[in-house]
């Protein structure tokens, strides 16, 4: 297309959009100031493209500026393309055509995170952490968009993967097949009358799996339930409302949503006649479960119909809508936020009041706002769900935090596989020695992280010097930062338990899948050790409620 159509197109569509402004009641208020804006920036683009001592490109320039728009609101208002809106109705709908792994797209490459288990990644010999660096004849790292849609497509259809592994290059020749995403990947009992569900995410089918689960383990004896939302990312609102309505009659509040849009202030009630509201239950939370998630765990709480154990979720109290836009686009707006039946907000960060350097904050712990549950007990706000009972373990320190964020404990496991082999389950533990091997790989990696203590002691000194106090105060600053490096040092060592305990879990995947993980958490996992003890214990499980 010619540059002059282009910008034909680019300046038709914003003058569409003034007029379709001018006409909207809900910005009557403030047509004028937008209707001016989008002028400036149509002769702004305008003039870019025709006068720019280089040839430009419209589309990217276009793409760079609504990207950069957004960045400056929320993390959750976002521009999909055509791609992208597929790849969010595959997610809401679990149904998925491709080759059979998740993956993590990084800049240049895609790594496996996971085959599953018998689909056509793990037939072909796929493994996690190998580095996928070509689909057929595109090079991962020249491709702009996601990366992972490359591996998508009809189900018979092949594809030719080239990847990395311990060095050594390789290809392989995979045939794509249709793969149901499980809401519920796992259910057992843990006990004779213990029954565990996994709900690993909200989609369409969340409800009825979760319902079919519960029934089957009831089945089987459970007259007690742990219900694992740990890591959980969320999904659709409505069924976080049909999850909560398995436990609660018909007609409960289980969450409100509040804009300044009237229409989207709104409020959900269980719509369906439940499945037990007396059967005893905990539920299980982690810094990773959010949004649906909190909503179950928050409702369930406040309705004091279970006990919520772990740590404090993610606080993703954002509620989002998707809009469509033109050319198969679309736009995920933020509109409102969540309430939970005592009408705590779930939303952690606050992204309209940032700090200095841009960041946004977070409501200091002093600054907490308390809120009754059914029964009368206090539950505070603050950001995400605080769980009733929390388990140390469970609650992520900064520098596990920045290991995991690194991908430090998923490489680790990848050199651990192709240099150890585990036969069995049963008494599956890593070793001090094995430990002593982490730290060693983790000093081999170049790993270091700056902790907020040392950020602000930087500053501060940067700051001294412009104002000629370092001298006054070297000695103080010298004792601070050497305090700080020891307790770098021995920060590794103070969360051995908590690093053995995820490094485990991510060794068990590459020997036995998933599947293998939820066996080996039944018997060993810290979390479910203390949601059962408190089930088997019918006077600690009430007065916790009371």
């Amino acid at each position: 297309m010619k540059l002059k159509t282009i910008l034909k197109t680019k300046i038709i569509i914003p003058v569409i959009a003034v007029a379709i402004f001018l006409s909207t009641t809900a910005f009557k208020n403030d047509f004028f100031e937008i209707a001016k804006q989008i002028e400036i920036f149509t002769t702004l683009f305008k003039e870019i493209n025709m006068n720019y001592v280089d040839e430009t490109n419209p589309a990217d320039l276009m793409d760079t500026a609504i990207k950069s728009m957004l960045d400056d609101l929320d993390p959750y208002t976002q521009f999909y393309n055509e791609q992208d809106v597929e790849a969010s109705r595959i997610n809401n709908a679990g149904d998925y055509t491709g080759i059979g792994a998740k993956v993590l797209t990084l800049k240049d490459k895609l790594i496996i995170v996971e085959p599953y288990k018998d689909y056509a990644a793990d037939k072909a010999g796929l493994k996690a952490g190998d580095e996928i660096i070509k689909v057929d004849n595109v090079v991962v790292a020249n491709f702009k968009d996601d990366a992972a849609n490359l591996l998508q497509g009809a189900a018979g259809t092949e594809v030719n993967i080239t990847y990395k592994r311990q060095g050594k290059t390789n290809t392989v020749k995979i045939t794509r097949e249709s793969l149901e995403i499980k809401a519920v990947p796992h259910y057992s009992m843990v006990d004779d009358k213990t029954g565990y569900v996994v709900l690993r995410k909200f989609n369409s089918k969340a409800s009825a799996e979760t319902v079919s689960a519960i029934r089957a383990l009831k089945n089987q004896g459970a007259s007690q339930l742990i219900l694992d939302l740990r890591g959980n990312p969320g999904g659709l609102l409505n069924e976080a409302v049909n999850v909560t309505n398995i436990f609660v009659p018909k007609n409960q509040l289980v969450v409100t949503t509040k804009s300044k849009v009237k229409k989207y202030n709104k409020t959900y009630y269980t719509q369906r006649d439940p499945i037990d509201t007396e059967i005893p239950l905990v539920v299980l939370i982690d810094s990773r479960s959010a949004s649906a998630s909190e909503i179950v765990s928050g409702a369930l709480q406040d309705m004091d119909r279970a006990v919520v154990v772990g740590a404090r979720s993610f606080g993703k109290g954002l509620v989002q809508r998707p809009k469509p836009l033109t050319y198969g686009t679309q736009m995920k707006i933020t509109i409102s936020r969540y309430y939970t039946p005592s009408g705590r907000c779930i939303q952690a960060l606050d992204y309209w009041n940032r700090d200095e350097n841009g960041k946004a904050t977070r409501v200091k712990k002093e600054n907490y706002n308390a809120f009754k549950t059914k029964n009368g007990r206090s539950v505070f706000d603050g950001g995400g769900i605080d769980p009733d009972i929390k388990v140390k373990i469970a609650q992520e320190t900064p520098i596990t935090k920045a290991i995991l964020n690194e991908n430090l404990i998923f490489n680790f496991a990848t050199d651990y596989y192709y240099n150890n082999s585990v036969e069995s389950l049963n008494n599956f533990e890593l070793s001090d020695s094995d430990f002593k091997d982490f730290k060693k790989y983790l000093n081999a990696s170049g790993f270091n992280f700056e902790t907020k203590t040392e950020k602000a002691f930087n500053d501060a000194i940067i700051i001294a010097i412009e104002e000629d106090l370092k001298e006054e105060i070297n000695a103080e600053y010298n004792n601070l930062t050497s305090a700080i490096q020891n307790y770098k040092s021995s920060a590794v060592d103070d969360n051995k338990s908590q690093l053995k305990s995820l490094m485990t879990d991510e060794i068990i995947k590459r020997y036995f899948y998933s599947e293998g993980l939820y066996e080996y958490y039944t018997a060993n996992n810290p979390e479910i050790k203390k949601g059962l003890s408190i089930l088997n214990n019918p006077t600690q499980y009430a007065s916790i409620l009371r």
